[in-house]
């Protein structure tokens, strides 16, 4: 059984992830690390710093901010232990560090957990390649408590297009008279509003047709077990940088 610890405890998805360790039989969630120490499950500790876990780690799963990342990769390298990163609003720079860390311990990043999400990245991928010529927009909703935008699945999807068509430039939002649509566009759009746990809408326009591509998340609950599934892939992998196709197909 795998020890996990859950970077961003008491966040929203921290507490999800917790939760979905306890309905698993391959992992166990044993300690977190978060700026605030307030989990009241006494068998659970919760530290401010990683430099406080005295607790035998296996795996770090974190959904807290871009800026632990230096402190989450030191630990995993002083633990020689695997990373699952699935915050997101990572910079170029911060890619380049999860890159070189990829080479010394197993990592997992991917911008959304849902296997459903997944999916439809090789649903975008075909529908670029079917509809060639097709205006495609990307709309993507979430609450109005999401600090970055747009969505790191927004820009999975638009990267899943550009693969297909590498001559497309991506455009992020519209205003004022910005001229009319170029053809090489992908559009990306952010909505930001109440508590929408996450919506994605991958339009394909065409001239007399239109495909919409869409996923909804109802609950944050789909984010997390898609975290425990990468845990328990990664656990005792070698070095390399891994995503959810892998353990897709490790299925």
């Amino acid at each position: 059984m795998a020890n996990i610890l859950i970077s961003g405890a008491n966040g929203k998805m921290g507490k999800k992830v917790f939760e979905a360790a306890g309905f698993n039989d391959l992992s166990k969630a044993v300690c977190g690390v978060d700026i605030t120490c307030d989990f009241s499950n006494p068998n659970f500790p919760v530290y401010n710093s990683f430099d406080k876990v005295t607790e035998k780690v296996d795996v770090v799963v974190d959904f807290s901010s871009p800026v632990c990342l230096d402190n989450i990769l030191n630990f995993c390298f002083k633990n020689n232990c695997p990373a699952v990163l699935c915050t997101t609003g990572y910079t170029e720079s911060d890619i380049e560090k999860i890159n070189a860390a990829s080479k010394k311990i197993a990592v997992f990043r991917s911008g959304n957990m849902s296997l459903g999400v997944n999916l439809l990245l090789d649903l975008v991928k075909k529908a670029a390649a079917t509809l060639y010529g097709f205006d495609i927009e990307i709309i993507e909703k979430h609450h109005n408590q999401k600090v970055d935008a747009p969505s790191g699945t927004a820009l999975m999807l638009a990267d899943a297009a550009k693969e297909v068509l590498p001559e497309k430039e991506y455009t992020y939002g519209r205003k004022g008279i910005c001229g009319k649509r170029d053809k090489k566009e992908i559009g990306i759009h952010a909505v930001r509003g109440g508590n929408i746990v996450g919506e994605h809408d991958v339009i394909f326009a065409g001239n007399f047709e239109t495909v919409t591509i869409s996923h909804q998340a109802t609950d944050r609950s789909v984010f997390a077990n898609g975290a425990i599934a990468a845990a328990n892939f990664i656990a005792g992998k070698k070095s390399g940088l891994y995503n959810m196709t892998d353990v897709i197909n490790s299925k």
